[in-house]
């Protein structure tokens, strides 16, 4: 049977319509399990074990962790895969090399070539852009790939690699329904991910967690567990450029006087103690130095086109756009919130569907002014479902059929010296970034 794509927006077109997609839809889309992917990657001739790999799982920051440690590797010298998920703007962006986004014609390439055994096999929508991942690492020869797991990590699609070093950023109350109700159960799907032999960094201590990673890392013989945590401490000094600069210290003695991180956002002092953790164990197997830890998380952005977390979209009136979208990760955001200087506070605010939405609305701060919408998803929360949360809550402000309408609606009320706030889920601040301001 032959293919029909003469182009790229054709065959894009043919994975959103011919695959489940579980960020658009959620649980329908989910195939737990690896017999799937093994047949793909088994008729792809197994790519995955053609370059070294770090696989980053956790609940919240292993986005940001993973750009730490791809824009770390770059500045090494190294020519580095990266795959996350879910993209903003492009489609592409989960797949890079070098910052790179992956070709059109690749992409073209992959699906023409593989059509009829994505037919036969009807992989999910998350297990094909795995596959097509790990091709285009093995066609552009990387000399390593930081891999970020989907959802999970047992089952996750990406756990068919054997890592140089396993990652998990923290645990945190997500995805219960299909990952458990518990911070233990949770732990446990994600220290499937740890691998005999290899070196495991979690980079925060829990003491419902800590016992399940070092039950599961006995049990596997995987190599030394290391806490990051307990290692690693960071402050934040300041912000420079929109860039934070901070003072790191390792085992109680000075590791950095004033280390630059092209991110901000308290919340990124975690993912960086962990990214620092990851990057030191890996020194033992590829040619990391102090200079590229310190170049590359300096020109993180650059070096790997990182987006949607606490990215400045506009300075006059401040607009932000964040993706964190549990109750941890908001959380985050909101405390870093407290800390900026403005006048009033807008919030465009909307979520997807199977949160916790009542804890998450309890967070909100009662004097906001507030725009709430639904991002252009099948699994947005639908507005009447909202207004009745909202109602709810005791909060107000104005409801809008589209992330454009509610950020147009806050920018006409904003005054220079305002703030306004976009997030509640990725898919909102995907909507964002594609509006033009």
């Amino acid at each position: 049977m032959a293919p029909a794509f003469s182009d790229y927006s054709a065959a894009l077109d043919f994975l959103y319509r011919q695959l489940p997609m579980y960020q658009r839809i959620g649980g329908k889309a989910f195939k737990p399990g690896l017999d799937n992917i093994r047949k793909l990657l088994s008729a792809l001739g197994h790519p995955q074990h053609s370059f070294p790999s770090i696989h980053i799982a956790g609940t919240n920051g292993k986005g940001s962790t993973s750009h730490m440690l791809a824009a770390i590797l770059q500045a090494s010298g190294l020519k580095t895969g990266l795959y996350t998920s879910p993209h903003y703007k492009d489609f592409r962006e989960r797949v890079k090399v070098n910052g790179q986004l992956i070709p059109q014609d690749q992409v073209l390439r992959f699906v023409n070539a593989n059509y009829e055994a994505i037919l036969e096999i009807q992989p999910s929508y998350f297990e094909l852009t795995v596959a097509l991942a790990f091709t285009c690492f093995r066609e552009q020869q990387v000399d390593v790939a930081v891999v970020e797991t989907g959802l999970g990590g047992r089952l996750d699609s990406t756990n068919v690699v054997n890592p140089l070093l396993s990652v998990i950023t923290n645990i945190g109350y997500d995805h219960q329904d299909v990952l458990g109700d518990t911070l233990a159960q949770i732990a446990g799907e994600k220290a499937g991910i740890i691998k005999p032999d290899t070196p495991l960094v979690v980079g925060h201590t829990h003491p419902e967690t800590q016992p399940v990673f070092e039950a599961y890392a006995k049990r596997v013989q995987a190599g030394p567990v290391l806490y990051a945590d307990q290692e690693f401490e960071a402050r934040m000094l300041g912000i420079k450029e929109f860039k934070s600069v901070l003072e790191i210290t390792r085992n109680g003695q000075p590791y950095a006087q004033a280390l630059t991180l092209d991110a901000l956002g308290t919340y990124q002092i975690q993912n960086l103690t962990t990214a620092l953790a990851s990057a030191e164990v890996l020194k033992e197997q590829v040619p990391i130095t102090d200079a590229s830890i310190a170049a590359g998380l300096s020109n993180m952005k650059q070096l790997t086109y990182f987006i949607g977390r606490w990215q400045v979209l506009q300075e006059q009136p401040l607009i932000i756009a964040d993706s964190g979208h549990n109750k941890e990760g908001f959380a985050e955001a909101l405390a870093y919130l407290k800390q900026q200087s403005y006048e009033q506070l807008h919030f465009v605010l909307g979520f997807a569907q199977g949160k916790d939405h009542t804890a998450l609305l309890q967070l909100l701060p009662k004097a906001a002014h507030y725009y709430w919408s639904r991002p252009d998803v099948p699994r947005a929360l639908p507005l009447n479902e909202l207004q009745s949360l909202v109602e709810k809550a005791r909060l107000s402000g104005a409801f809008f059929p589209s992330v454009a309408a509610a950020v147009r609606a806050a920018k006409t009320k904003a005054k220079a010296a305002d703030l306004i706030f976009i997030g509640g889920s990725s898919f909102m601040v995907a909507d964002a970034l594609h509006l033009t301001y």
